[in-house]
Protein backbone atom coordinates (compact mmCIF):
# COMPACT_ATOMS: atom_id res chain seq x y z
CA UNK A 1 0.00 0.00 0.00
CA UNK A 2 1.68 3.69 -0.67
CA UNK A 3 1.10 6.59 1.04
CA UNK A 4 0.82 9.95 0.66
CA UNK A 5 2.97 13.35 1.95
CA UNK A 6 1.18 16.32 2.96
CA UNK A 7 3.16 19.54 4.17
CA UNK A 8 2.45 22.28 6.03
CA UNK A 9 4.39 25.43 5.09
CA UNK A 10 3.39 27.21 7.91
CA UNK A 11 4.11 25.07 11.07
CA UNK A 12 6.68 22.77 9.28
CA UNK A 13 4.04 19.53 10.14
CA UNK A 14 4.34 16.95 7.77
CA UNK A 15 1.23 13.89 7.74
CA UNK A 16 2.62 10.65 6.68
CA UNK A 17 -0.24 8.70 5.56
CA UNK A 18 -2.10 5.65 4.13
CA UNK A 19 -5.05 4.36 5.42
CA UNK A 20 -4.60 4.97 9.16
CA UNK A 21 -4.03 7.90 11.04
CA UNK A 22 -1.27 10.53 10.03
CA UNK A 23 1.89 10.11 11.32
CA UNK A 24 3.30 13.27 13.13
CA UNK A 25 7.18 13.93 12.92
CA UNK A 26 7.23 14.79 16.59
CA UNK A 27 6.53 11.43 16.90
CA UNK A 28 9.55 9.85 14.98
CA UNK A 29 12.76 9.46 17.51
CA UNK A 30 15.27 10.85 15.51
CA UNK A 31 15.57 13.83 14.20
CA UNK A 32 14.05 14.51 10.82
CA UNK A 33 14.31 17.56 8.40
CA UNK A 34 12.98 17.77 4.85
CA UNK A 35 13.63 20.63 2.36
CA UNK A 36 12.08 21.54 -1.00
CA UNK A 37 12.66 21.29 -4.44
CA UNK A 38 14.15 25.08 -3.98
CA UNK A 39 16.30 24.05 -0.90
CA UNK A 40 14.75 25.70 1.97
CA UNK A 41 13.73 23.84 4.91
CA UNK A 42 10.15 22.53 5.12
CA UNK A 43 9.63 20.44 8.04
CA UNK A 44 12.03 20.43 11.04
CA UNK A 45 10.79 18.46 13.94
CA UNK A 46 11.20 18.15 17.81
CA UNK A 47 13.96 15.66 17.54
CA UNK A 48 15.78 17.44 14.91
CA UNK A 49 15.67 20.73 17.55
CA UNK A 50 16.91 18.76 20.42
CA UNK A 51 19.96 17.31 18.28
CA UNK A 52 20.94 20.63 17.09
CA UNK A 53 19.37 23.13 19.61
CA UNK A 54 18.09 25.55 17.37
CA UNK A 55 14.18 25.68 17.66
CA UNK A 56 12.15 24.80 14.37
CA UNK A 57 10.42 28.64 14.27
CA UNK A 58 14.16 29.45 13.25
CA UNK A 59 14.70 26.56 10.67
CA UNK A 60 11.94 26.72 8.55
CA UNK A 61 11.54 28.72 5.59
CA UNK A 62 15.15 29.03 5.42
CA UNK A 63 17.47 27.37 3.15
CA UNK A 64 19.05 23.86 4.46
CA UNK A 65 22.90 24.85 4.46
CA UNK A 66 22.12 27.54 6.63
CA UNK A 67 19.55 26.56 9.08
CA UNK A 68 21.49 23.22 9.28
CA UNK A 69 25.46 24.00 8.63
CA UNK A 70 27.13 21.23 8.38
CA UNK A 71 30.99 20.36 8.68
CA UNK A 72 32.91 16.98 8.26
CA UNK A 73 35.65 16.29 10.26
CA UNK A 74 38.25 18.10 7.70
CA UNK A 75 36.23 21.46 8.56
CA UNK A 76 34.96 21.57 4.94
CA UNK A 77 31.04 22.84 4.64
CA UNK A 78 28.80 19.55 3.71
CA UNK A 79 26.36 20.44 1.82
CA UNK A 80 28.72 22.29 -0.54
CA UNK A 81 30.84 19.56 -0.44
CA UNK A 82 27.85 17.03 -1.72
CA UNK A 83 25.64 19.44 -3.99
CA UNK A 84 22.85 17.36 -3.46
CA UNK A 85 20.70 19.19 -5.83
CA UNK A 86 23.35 19.92 -8.35
CA UNK A 87 25.34 16.92 -8.25
CA UNK A 88 24.87 13.59 -10.39
CA UNK A 89 20.99 13.12 -11.24
CA UNK A 90 22.19 8.85 -10.02
CA UNK A 91 22.80 9.49 -6.44
CA UNK A 92 19.75 8.61 -4.61
CA UNK A 93 21.27 9.87 -0.94
CA UNK A 94 23.81 9.87 1.41
CA UNK A 95 24.49 7.11 3.67
CA UNK A 96 25.22 7.90 7.65
CA UNK A 97 28.59 9.65 8.80
CA UNK A 98 29.00 11.64 11.87
CA UNK A 99 29.31 15.44 11.19
CA UNK A 100 29.80 18.79 13.01
CA UNK A 101 27.66 21.11 14.25
CA UNK A 102 28.51 24.69 14.50
CA UNK A 103 30.53 24.65 18.22
CA UNK A 104 32.20 21.61 17.54
CA UNK A 105 28.82 19.25 18.19
CA UNK A 106 28.66 15.78 16.89
CA UNK A 107 25.73 14.48 14.94
CA UNK A 108 25.25 11.71 12.72
CA UNK A 109 23.99 12.94 9.60
CA UNK A 110 22.12 10.55 6.77
CA UNK A 111 20.03 11.81 3.48
CA UNK A 112 18.30 10.73 0.84
CA UNK A 113 17.32 12.13 -2.27
CA UNK A 114 13.86 12.19 -3.54
CA UNK A 115 13.38 12.30 -7.09
CA UNK A 116 9.93 12.09 -9.78
CA UNK A 117 11.84 10.05 -11.67
CA UNK A 118 15.03 8.35 -12.61
CA UNK A 119 17.37 10.88 -12.94
CA UNK A 120 15.47 13.83 -12.55
CA UNK A 121 15.87 16.74 -10.51
CA UNK A 122 15.26 16.52 -6.41
CA UNK A 123 11.97 17.37 -5.30
CA UNK A 124 12.57 16.61 -2.21
CA UNK A 125 15.74 16.17 0.04
CA UNK A 126 14.78 14.31 3.15
CA UNK A 127 17.91 14.46 6.25
CA UNK A 128 17.94 12.40 9.54
CA UNK A 129 19.56 13.30 12.33
CA UNK A 130 21.15 11.16 15.46
CA UNK A 131 22.77 12.31 18.50
CA UNK A 132 26.20 10.61 18.97
CA UNK A 133 25.73 9.59 22.68
CA UNK A 134 24.08 5.67 22.45
CA UNK A 135 27.46 5.44 20.21
CA UNK A 136 29.77 6.68 22.57
CA UNK A 137 28.40 4.59 25.27
CA UNK A 138 28.70 1.59 22.89
CA UNK A 139 32.29 2.68 22.39
CA UNK A 140 32.72 3.35 26.27
CA UNK A 141 31.72 -0.20 26.87
CA UNK A 142 33.89 -1.25 24.55
CA UNK A 143 36.81 0.31 25.98
CA UNK A 144 35.87 -0.67 29.57
CA UNK A 145 35.61 -3.77 28.15
CA UNK A 146 39.33 -4.54 26.52
CA UNK A 147 40.65 -2.27 29.79
CA UNK A 148 39.29 -5.19 31.83
CA UNK A 149 40.01 -7.95 30.37
CA UNK A 150 43.44 -6.54 29.43
CA UNK A 151 43.60 -6.35 33.28
CA UNK A 152 42.39 -9.35 34.43
CA UNK A 153 44.89 -11.32 31.50
CA UNK A 154 48.18 -9.21 32.86
CA UNK A 155 47.98 -10.87 36.25
CA UNK A 156 47.77 -14.96 34.90
CA UNK A 157 49.66 -14.27 32.19
CA UNK A 158 52.51 -12.65 34.27
CA UNK A 159 52.41 -15.66 36.51
CA UNK A 160 52.66 -18.13 33.76
CA UNK A 161 55.59 -16.62 32.36
CA UNK A 162 57.73 -16.11 35.53
CA UNK A 163 57.47 -19.57 36.71
CA UNK A 164 57.95 -20.97 33.37
CA UNK A 165 60.99 -19.28 32.35
CA UNK A 166 62.41 -19.86 36.41
CA UNK A 167 61.54 -23.38 35.47
CA UNK A 168 63.64 -23.48 32.77
CA UNK A 169 66.48 -21.49 33.66
CA UNK A 170 66.65 -23.43 37.66
CA UNK A 171 65.03 -26.80 36.97
CA UNK A 172 68.10 -28.30 38.91
CA UNK A 173 67.62 -26.18 41.80
CA UNK A 174 64.02 -27.32 43.12
CA UNK A 175 62.79 -30.36 44.64
CA UNK A 176 59.91 -32.22 43.18
CA UNK A 177 56.97 -30.80 45.88
CA UNK A 178 58.07 -27.11 44.60
CA UNK A 179 58.38 -27.81 41.36
CA UNK A 180 54.80 -29.57 41.24
CA UNK A 181 53.74 -26.22 43.21
CA UNK A 182 55.32 -24.18 40.41
CA UNK A 183 53.51 -26.15 37.75
CA UNK A 184 49.97 -26.23 39.72
CA UNK A 185 50.01 -22.85 40.05
CA UNK A 186 50.63 -22.24 36.22
CA UNK A 187 47.95 -24.59 35.67
CA UNK A 188 45.59 -22.79 37.74
CA UNK A 189 46.29 -19.75 36.01
CA UNK A 190 45.98 -20.89 32.54
CA UNK A 191 42.48 -21.98 33.04
CA UNK A 192 41.60 -18.81 34.90
CA UNK A 193 42.83 -17.32 30.92
CA UNK A 194 40.66 -20.27 29.48
CA UNK A 195 37.79 -18.98 31.17
CA UNK A 196 38.22 -14.87 30.53
CA UNK A 197 38.50 -15.87 26.83
CA UNK A 198 35.14 -18.10 26.86
CA UNK A 199 33.04 -15.14 28.92
CA UNK A 200 34.56 -12.76 25.91
CA UNK A 201 32.93 -15.02 23.05
CA UNK A 202 29.49 -15.89 25.30
CA UNK A 203 29.42 -11.95 25.42
CA UNK A 204 29.96 -11.25 21.73
CA UNK A 205 27.50 -14.23 20.93
CA UNK A 206 25.03 -12.60 23.27
CA UNK A 207 25.08 -9.43 22.15
CA UNK A 208 25.19 -10.12 18.44
CA UNK A 209 22.30 -12.88 19.26
CA UNK A 210 24.34 -16.09 18.11
CA UNK A 211 24.19 -17.63 21.45
CA UNK A 212 23.16 -21.11 20.36
CA UNK A 213 21.06 -23.28 22.87
CA UNK A 214 21.78 -26.98 21.83
CA UNK A 215 18.81 -28.45 23.96
CA UNK A 216 19.29 -32.04 25.94
CA UNK A 217 17.45 -33.81 28.67
CA UNK A 218 18.83 -32.18 31.63
CA UNK A 219 17.90 -33.47 35.46
CA UNK A 220 18.21 -29.68 37.04
CA UNK A 221 18.39 -31.26 40.90
CA UNK A 222 21.15 -33.65 39.75
CA UNK A 223 23.27 -30.67 38.07
CA UNK A 224 22.50 -28.70 41.26
CA UNK A 225 23.68 -31.05 43.58
CA UNK A 226 26.71 -32.29 41.21
CA UNK A 227 27.78 -28.14 41.99
CA UNK A 228 27.06 -28.26 45.12
CA UNK A 229 29.43 -31.54 45.62
CA UNK A 230 32.35 -29.60 43.38
CA UNK A 231 32.27 -26.87 46.22
CA UNK A 232 32.99 -28.75 49.17
CA UNK A 233 35.46 -30.80 47.05
CA UNK A 234 37.47 -27.30 47.22
CA UNK A 235 37.37 -27.22 50.44
CA UNK A 236 33.69 -25.63 51.03
CA UNK A 237 32.04 -27.36 54.54
CA UNK A 238 29.27 -29.69 53.47
CA UNK A 239 26.76 -28.06 56.18
CA UNK A 240 26.91 -24.65 54.69
CA UNK A 241 25.23 -25.49 51.76
CA UNK A 242 20.80 -26.78 51.84
CA UNK A 243 19.63 -28.29 48.80
CA UNK A 244 15.72 -28.22 48.50
CA UNK A 245 13.94 -30.47 45.76
CA UNK A 246 10.38 -30.03 44.95
CA UNK A 247 8.75 -33.40 42.94
CA UNK A 248 7.92 -33.94 40.95
CA UNK A 249 9.73 -31.98 38.57
CA UNK A 250 8.78 -31.46 34.78
CA UNK A 251 11.45 -32.63 32.08
CA UNK A 252 13.30 -30.28 30.98
CA UNK A 253 14.98 -30.02 27.76
CA UNK A 254 17.86 -27.35 28.05
CA UNK A 255 21.66 -27.17 26.78
CA UNK A 256 23.36 -29.05 29.77
CA UNK A 257 26.97 -26.98 29.34
CA UNK A 258 24.99 -23.54 29.51
CA UNK A 259 22.81 -24.37 31.92
CA UNK A 260 26.43 -25.60 34.00
CA UNK A 261 27.77 -22.01 33.59
CA UNK A 262 24.15 -20.87 34.80
CA UNK A 263 24.61 -23.11 38.25
CA UNK A 264 28.27 -22.35 38.66
CA UNK A 265 27.83 -18.84 38.38
CA UNK A 266 25.00 -18.05 40.79
CA UNK A 267 26.70 -20.82 43.14
CA UNK A 268 29.79 -19.16 43.15
CA UNK A 269 28.75 -15.91 43.94
CA UNK A 270 26.84 -16.75 46.70
CA UNK A 271 30.06 -18.24 48.06
CA UNK A 272 32.02 -15.48 47.35
CA UNK A 273 30.16 -13.07 48.18
CA UNK A 274 27.32 -13.95 50.15
CA UNK A 275 27.53 -15.45 53.95
CA UNK A 276 25.72 -18.23 56.16
CA UNK A 277 24.35 -21.18 54.60
CA UNK A 278 23.18 -21.25 50.84
CA UNK A 279 20.16 -22.70 49.66
CA UNK A 280 19.79 -23.84 46.54
CA UNK A 281 15.89 -24.80 45.52
CA UNK A 282 14.43 -26.90 42.57
CA UNK A 283 10.96 -26.87 41.98
CA UNK A 284 8.11 -26.89 38.94
CA UNK A 285 6.92 -23.20 38.40
CA UNK A 286 4.89 -21.24 35.14
CA UNK A 287 6.85 -19.26 33.19
CA UNK A 288 6.19 -15.26 32.59
CA UNK A 289 4.37 -16.54 29.49
CA UNK A 290 1.92 -19.33 31.18
CA UNK A 291 4.02 -22.29 30.07
CA UNK A 292 4.71 -25.22 32.41
CA UNK A 293 8.83 -24.91 33.46
CA UNK A 294 11.52 -25.49 36.29
CA UNK A 295 13.03 -22.74 38.69
CA UNK A 296 15.72 -22.49 40.61
CA UNK A 297 16.78 -20.02 43.33
CA UNK A 298 20.19 -19.99 45.08
CA UNK A 299 20.03 -17.77 48.09
CA UNK A 300 22.06 -16.69 51.10
CA UNK A 301 22.23 -15.21 54.04
CA UNK A 302 25.31 -12.24 53.67
CA UNK A 303 24.67 -8.68 53.70
CA UNK A 304 22.51 -8.99 50.13
CA UNK A 305 23.04 -6.35 47.62
CA UNK A 306 21.47 -2.63 47.99
CA UNK A 307 17.82 -1.81 46.93
CA UNK A 308 19.99 0.88 44.61
CA UNK A 309 22.08 -1.66 43.13
CA UNK A 310 19.70 -4.55 41.71
CA UNK A 311 18.42 -2.80 38.68
CA UNK A 312 22.24 -3.47 37.77
CA UNK A 313 22.84 -6.90 38.38
CA UNK A 314 23.09 -8.18 35.15
CA UNK A 315 24.86 -5.10 33.35
CA UNK A 316 28.07 -5.68 32.53
CA UNK A 317 31.22 -5.16 34.96
CA UNK A 318 28.83 -4.89 37.89
CA UNK A 319 30.48 -6.19 41.05
CA UNK A 320 28.98 -6.78 44.35
CA UNK A 321 32.32 -6.07 46.50
CA UNK A 322 35.61 -5.66 45.94
CA UNK A 323 36.99 -9.39 45.84
CA UNK A 324 37.62 -9.36 42.38
CA UNK A 325 36.33 -10.69 39.10
CA UNK A 326 35.64 -9.79 35.95
CA UNK A 327 31.81 -8.22 36.37
CA UNK A 328 30.78 -10.16 33.48
CA UNK A 329 29.30 -13.27 35.31
CA UNK A 330 25.30 -11.98 35.82
CA UNK A 331 25.16 -10.52 32.45
CA UNK A 332 26.36 -13.96 30.72
CA UNK A 333 23.61 -15.53 33.11
CA UNK A 334 21.02 -13.37 31.81
CA UNK A 335 21.81 -14.06 28.01
CA UNK A 336 22.18 -17.92 28.62
CA UNK A 337 18.75 -17.83 30.52
CA UNK A 338 17.25 -15.48 28.50
CA UNK A 339 18.28 -17.45 25.18
CA UNK A 340 16.55 -20.43 26.71
CA UNK A 341 13.12 -18.43 26.51
CA UNK A 342 13.80 -17.94 30.08
CA UNK A 343 13.34 -15.27 33.51
CA UNK A 344 15.79 -14.16 35.98
CA UNK A 345 15.55 -12.15 38.50
CA UNK A 346 17.06 -10.71 41.98
CA UNK A 347 15.78 -10.15 45.33
CA UNK A 348 16.17 -10.27 49.20
CA UNK A 349 16.61 -13.43 50.70
CA UNK A 350 14.13 -13.72 53.80
CA UNK A 351 17.47 -13.80 56.35
CA UNK A 352 18.40 -10.77 54.37
CA UNK A 353 21.04 -12.41 52.01
CA UNK A 354 20.47 -11.94 47.89
CA UNK A 355 18.28 -14.25 46.19
CA UNK A 356 18.46 -15.24 42.66
CA UNK A 357 15.81 -16.96 40.91
CA UNK A 358 15.83 -18.27 37.04
CA UNK A 359 12.90 -20.29 35.73
CA UNK A 360 13.09 -22.28 32.43
CA UNK A 361 10.34 -23.60 29.53
CA UNK A 362 10.47 -27.36 29.76
CA UNK A 363 11.25 -26.16 25.97
CA UNK A 364 11.30 -29.25 23.77
CA UNK A 365 13.25 -29.25 20.50
CA UNK A 366 11.77 -28.48 17.47
CA UNK A 367 11.51 -31.71 15.90
CA UNK A 368 9.51 -33.30 19.24
CA UNK A 369 7.50 -30.39 19.02
CA UNK A 370 6.20 -30.82 15.28
CA UNK A 371 6.13 -34.53 16.15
Amino acid sequence: MSGTTAVDRTSGAVAFGGAGAPLHPDDLPDGLVVADASGRVVCFNAAAARVTALPAEEALGRPLETALPLEDLDGRRWWRLTDPYGGLSTRTGQPERNLLLPGGREVLVSARYVRERPGGPVVRLVVQLRGTEARRRTERSHAELIATVAHELRSPLTSVKGFTATLLAKWERFTDDQKRLMLETVDADADRVTRLIAELLDISRIDSGRLEVRRQPVDMAAAVRRHVAAQTARGQRPDRFLVKVVEPLPPLWADPDKIDQVLGNLLENAVRHGGGTVTMEVAPATTSAGAEGTAVTVSDEGPGIPEGAMSRVFTRFWRGSKRGGTGLGLYIVKGIVEAHGGTITVGRAERGGARFRFTLPVGAPAFLAQS
